[in-house]
């Protein structure tokens, strides 16, 4: 049985953000790629969210930077900058996040707080659901909820500091 990974061009080997994709920048989304889902899974959910300082800070709850749903079992890889867009010419979906935004929204703590974590989470499901353009994360959670055969997770950490003008 091979193990169920995630990964992105977007988080660097010290586990810091790339500034790339965030508010401080290009503020586009990161490539993603997955491989080793489980048996019988038929489509894939991704939600990122900003946890806080750490996992049990925001528990299962936290501020919530992108989600992309719909993605066909057949695909393994979401390039960089997805337009938000409602539908993609592949049948993909996109929620909205918590700044009340189509698509991804890049991390931009406030000024001046300790490092947040970013958690990347990719669900596997077991039935290709039929799901709305713009579903918040409760609504995207709780309608595929029944289908997760497994999800797999990693962490980026992001912290803004104050750059002077030069």
């Amino acid at each position: 049985m091979s193990q169920f990974l995630l990964s992105t061009d977007a988080i660097f080997n010290n586990g810091e953000f790339d500034p790339r994709y965030t508010c401080d920048l290009d503020n586009s989304s990161p490539e993603i790629r997955w491989e080793g889902e489980p048996a019988g899974t038929q489509a894939f959910a991704l939600i990122v969210d900003d946890v806080g300082r750490s996992l049990s800070d925001a528990a299962e709850s936290g501020f919530t930077h992108w989600l992309i749903y719909m993605i066909s079992a057949h695909l393994h890889h979401l390039p960089a900058g997805v337009p938000p867009q409602d539908a993609l010419p592949n049948g993909i979906r996109q929620g909205l996040n918590d700044f009340k935004k189509l698509g991804y929204a890049g991390p931009c703590p406030p000024f001046g707080e300790a490092p947040h974590s970013y958690r990347f989470r990719l669900f596997a499901l077991g039935t290709a659901v039929e799901l709305p353009s713009r579903l918040n994360r409760a609504g995207l959670l709780q309608t595929i909820e029944p289908y997760i055969l497994q999800s797999t997770d990693f962490l980026g950490r992001y912290q803004r500091s104050i750059r002077k003008a030069g």
